[in-house]
């Protein structure tokens, strides 16, 4: 009997590459926490240097090393004998201290992101988050910057998304009419601070848990904005809103169930003067250009913060309204997680 006809190889091949999609991702992981980039950006080294300066003691750091060249995290000259340096991408993005820095999240990642999607097929079985035992969803957040150095590793986390997101709605907000604004759950400010200076005209407040208050003042002063971006400490379900021209708010309605997200904007509402804007920017669904990228972020969140819930571009819309504000502009934007953003005022 003849054997039946093979499947297409390269459909085989594409899914075998996707089942072995994490070797690239371990890969950029274990140089992050080696500290590879930030050692070779003081010059090239050989993989004995690289051995030596790292303290590796594995046969296989030279194939480790071809690998992050193959992948174009790193360049090689063939010596002897062959050294390697961090390539135009490593430089740019994952030594610390680059503007565009992006391995606070590849570090988050790595100690705890892809743990979790290691546990998705107990989580889906049995209705858990796949933290496990590690505490979750907002709720925790109070336990997660208790302790400093701990909410210092999650800020750099959220300053790889800020960083790009506050250059969005730098140029995508009309901010001429406005003068202060309040970033609700707003970190440590890295997003306050470089819209205050991207707009010379505006000052900013960070509201947040009071924890992240050290943090908030030491970034400020590094970047030389002491007087007009300040930090005040409180829980926006409950305090009162710091008083501003317009509100910022991001990534923290998804963690809250519909009633609380309502009765948040209906405050935000309350504490804007007439004319006042709200800017919100986050995951939205939109059917008409839902990518996979799209899909796996909401997969993502929900893994990690256990209980949340996505919303629809026209939910966000409908909830907006309903707590009274006119919208002025909704459009994706082009940062990295392809986010949404509302603005829309209060008559």
């Amino acid at each position: 009997m003849p054997l039946p006809p093979l499947a297409s190889v390269e459909q085989a091949r594409s899914l075998l590459q996707l089942n072995t999609a994490y070797h690239q991702a371990k890969l950029l992981h274990t140089a992050v926490e080696l500290g590879l980039f930030e050692m070779l950006a003081g010059g090239p080294s050989t993989v004995d240097e690289v051995r030596r300066k790292l303290s590796l003691a594995h046969p296989l750091a030279t194939d480790f090393l071809d690998a992050l060249v193959a992948v174009g995290l790193l360049e090689a000259d063939d010596g002897p004998p062959r050294s390697y340096r961090n390539s135009a991408t490593a430089t740019a993005f994952l030594v610390p201290g680059a503007p565009e820095y992006l391995g606070g999240s590849v570090l988050q990642h790595a100690r705890k992101h892809y743990h979790v999607w290691a546990g998705l097929t107990t989580a889906l079985r049995e209705g858990e988050a796949g933290s496990g035992a590690e505490a979750h969803g907002p709720e925790a957040y109070p336990e997660h910057y208790a302790d400093l150095e701990r909410a210092r590793q999650i800020m750099a986390h959220f300053d790889t998304f800020t960083t790009f997101t506050a250059d969005e709605l730098a140029r995508r907000v009309d901010w001429g009419p406005y003068h202060s604004f309040v970033d609700i759950g707003g970190a440590r400010g890295n997003l306050a601070t470089r819209l205050a200076l991207a707009h010379p005209h505006l000052s900013g407040t960070v509201f947040d848990l009071p924890a992240l208050a050290p943090l908030c003042e030491e970034l400020t002063a590094d970047r030389g904005l002491d007087g007009r971006v300040r930090f005040q400490g409180g829980d926006f379900r409950t305090d009162p809103l710091p008083a501003a021209d317009a509100v910022v708010i991001g990534h923290v309605l998804p963690d809250w169930p519909f009633p609380q997200r309502r009765a948040l904007l209906r405050r935000i509402h309350g504490a804007l003067r007439p004319g006042g804007a709200l800017v919100i920017y986050d995951l939205m669904t939109d059917p008409a250009s839902e990518s996979a990228h799209d899909i796996l972020q909401r997969l993502n969140h929900g893994l990690i913060r256990g209980d949340s819930s996505s919303s629809s571009v026209a939910q966000y819309r409908a909830s907006v309204e309903e707590a009274g504000f006119t919208i002025r502009q909704a459009e994706r934007i082009d940062n990295l997680l392809g986010d949404w953003l509302i603005v829309a005022v209060k008559p």
